[in-house]
């Protein structure tokens, strides 16, 4: 983990970042999901202090979610002072899953899947209407083991939080005044019942350690974290695309 100091630095580098990347881009501000978790919190707190409370738009998106997660939502809205829209997908998941279902079962994993996908096309439906940029909530640790889903929480037009550790978003969360309510929940992505770590069968700070120090001590979540890491690289990537030299079929043709 970063010290104090540095993570201080490179937390207002980030925040300044925000706000040239979103002058540069032309647009008025940005729209988040604010899920009451750490990560969509933190993001807040920089994009309000990068642009002014005016010009960020937090969404909470519950779809059979626990209440808990939309009070912390609200508290963290309000906290910060955003305006604060909701948009219950829960009936649109059952519909949907209704639908694909008469062509094809749809696997668990799958049907877990669709939620967040849903959640970024209502992001990407309200910022296109209002002429601002979707910004990004996923941490280091996550992208490291692909705990995201594709087309889904990790999609997003820019993100300043990608290459923190979840040790250092929570220690930012500190310095920009999140509640503690949500500082000190376990990180839980609200999909599945359990926490992140208990689905995983790994903790954060392993991954971390994995990250800073290229080891860990416990060979079993070693070989879990290099796992996850070699079979989610299609998630950091872009998509492949197949190539040839368009220039030799030119010059046949002249």
């Amino acid at each position: 983990m970063l010290s104090e100091e540095n993570l201080k630095k490179e937390m207002n580098n980030a925040i300044d970042w925000i706000s040239e990347y979103v002058k540069k881009s032309g647009v008025e501000g940005v729209v988040l999901g604010l899920s009451g978790g750490k990560d969509s919190a933190v993001v807040l707190a920089m994009a309000v202090k990068a642009l002014g409370k005016e010009r960020v738009v937090a969404v909470s998106m519950p779809c059979n979610s626990i209440a808990s997660d939309f009070n912390d939502a609200k508290e963290c809205a309000d906290r910060f002072g955003v305006k604060f829209l909701t948009v219950d997908l829960s009936s649109t998941y059952a519909e949907f899953g209704k639908e694909v279902s008469k062509v094809q079962q749809l696997s668990s994993e799958a049907g877990i899947n669709v939620k967040p996908r849903l959640r970024m096309t209502t992001l990407y439906s309200i910022a296109q209407s209002l002429g601002y940029l979707v910004i990004g909530t996923g941490n280091l640790c996550e992208a490291m083991v692909g705990y995201t889903t594709k087309w889904g929480d990790s999609a997003s037009d820019f993100n300043p939080i990608a290459n923190f550790t979840v040790d250092e978003v929570l220690k930012m969360g500190e310095y920009l005044g999140v509640p503690d309510t949500i500082i000190k929940k376990a990180p839980n992505d609200g999909l599945g019942g359990k926490t992140d770590e208990e689905k995983m069968g790994i903790k954060y700070s392993q991954i971390a350690e994995m990250i800073e120090k290229g080891n860990i001590e416990d060979k079993t979540a070693k070989e879990n974290i290099l796992k996850r890491f070699n079979s989610s690289k299609h998630k950091r990537t872009g998509v492949p695309t197949y190539k040839f030299d368009r220039n030799n079929y030119l010059l046949e043709n002249n």
